[in-house]
Parts: structure tokens; C-alpha cells; sequence
């Protein structure tokens, strides 16, 4: 069995595979790491890997405490991956992202894939019919959206994600709902028509924590899975381990 841990910007995700059969999936804080950890390890006893992608500044000892239980492995530039780095600045190159384009690789062989991964910030990254990873884009997401305006205005006030009852917003509130969300909508669907215009035989895949509530409001078509990361993040490993 692998454990797959994601470390995020905000919250920690993590999921128990066996093969690539997803038994379980958690979520917790990075303050409560350890204890959880250690909660998925007595549950799931049969753990023989911790396989980590981190895109925060958790310290790595707070998962090596568990080496003696299990074998870990922090997924970095310098693992195999499925696909060819043709990005200006490589190392740069998060490495949530790399996994998520790994992933979309290794599920939808010989063909265009656009990864768009919406959680703290919004993350296109786009993986063309001959496996070449070409870059994307960056771009805040929702609560990072409603957070800045509260934060860099006087008088706007912090809300929480909401869906707006129409694209006209009759009252502060209601405009910043609209905004926000109708506004991340339409820039994803227009990143989307702009891939297409370039390229065929294409697939999107949207994931994230406001995976789910995006998706339904896009106009088209994608393949909404909220634990890609994770997916990912386990058949990555696999194929390190097959081709080191």
C-alpha cells in the first residue's frame, strides 16, 4: 500500500492506494500532520510507502519521524517523469504541477491535456499529444480573490464563496459574488477556447477543492475528479519505481 500525501498551500490532502484502487482519503491541517499521519498508519497497517509532494514549508522532519514504520519518498525535479520538461525554467516548475501533468500522461496516452487545478491559486498546465509539457498559467483563486479585495480596499468586506444569483450583482455583496465566481468561469472557459483554437483531440481535467463547484458552472466540457492530485501523485510513484 502507498500513502500519498499532498502538503498545499492551505490544507493537507492524502489518500491510501493499493495498486491504483483508492481506498480512502483524508484532509486535515498541517498542525494536526503527525497525529494524522500516524492515525492513516495504524488503520492502514499494511503501509509500506509515504510518498510527499510539497508545495509548502512543512518540514520534512515532521515525516521522517514515520521512516522507521515506512519507506518515504519526497517526489522532486530530479525524479523520473513520464513526460518531457520543455518549460524556460524547469526548476521552477511546482511540483504539484509536475505531478498533476504526470498524471495526465500516464491516464490519456496520445492525446492534448490541459490540467486545470483550482484551490488556492487556479494552475493551468498544459501536456501536448507527444508528451512535452509546455507550460500554462497562473492565476489567484476564489478565496484568494474575495481575501484581496478585502484586504487592498477600505471598505469591501470579506466574504465567503457564494454563488451568485444573477451576472448583474444588485448590492455590494452580490457584485463581489458575481465577480468572483462568474469571473473565474469565464477566464477558465476562455483559457479553454484559446487551447482548443490551437489544438485537437483535447481533454480538460479539473481538479482541486473547488473542483466541484466550478465545474457545473463552465460551459464545457471536462472531466471533474477533486483527487487528480492524489491519483496522480500514487502513479507517479509507480512509475518511478518501474523505470529508475
Amino acid at each position: 500500500m502507498v500513502l500519498a500525501v499532498d502538503v498545499g498551500n492551505t490544507r493537507i490532502k492524502s489518500a491510501v492506494f493499493e495498486g491504483n484502487t483508492l481506498l480512502e482519503s483524508f484532509v486535515f491541517q498541517k498542525t494536526d500532520l503527525e497525529k494524522s499521519i500516524q492515525n492513516i498508519l495504524n488503520k492502514f497497517k499494511n503501509t509500506t510507502y509515504l510518498v510527499v509532494a510539497s508545495v509548502s514549508d512543512v518540514e520534512k522532519q515532521a515525516f521522517l519521524s514515520f521512516e522507521k514504520v515506512v519507506k518515504i519518498h519526497f517526489v522532486s525535479h530530479s525524479d523520473v517523469f513520464p513526460f518531457v520538461n520543455c518549460y524556460e525554467t524547469p526548476q521552477t516548475l511546482g511540483i504539484d504541477r509536475m505531478v498533476l501533468a504526470a498524471g495526465a500522461t500516464l491516464q490519456y496516452p496520445n492525446q492534448n491535456r490541459l490540467v486545470i487545478d483550482a484551490g488556492t491559486c487556479v494552475t493551468f498546465d498544459f501536456i501536448d499529444e507527444n508528451n512535452r509539457y509546455l507550460g500554462g498559467a497562473i492565476s489567484p483563486g476564489l478565496r484568494l480573490r474575495y481575501e484581496s479585495m478585502h484586504n487592498f480596499t477600505a471598505k469591501l468586506p470579506l466574504l465567503t464563496l457564494k454563488n451568485p444569483k444573477d451576472f448583474i450583482g444588485k448590492s455590494t455583496s452580490e457584485s463581489m459574488h458575481s465577480g468572483v465566481v462568474n469571473g473565474l468561469v469565464y477566464e477558465i472557459d476562455g483559457f479553454i477556447d484559446d487551447f482548443k483554437a490551437q489544438y485537437s483531440k483535447f481533454i480538460i481535467i479539473l481538479t482541486g477543492g473547488d473542483a466541484d463547484f466550478l465545474a457545473k458552472r463552465l460551459k464545457n466540457t471536462i472531466f471533474a475528479n477533486s483527487n487528480f492530485l492524489l491519483e496522480s501523485l500514487n502513479q507517479t510513484f509507480q512509475y518511478k519505481i518501474k523505470n529508475d
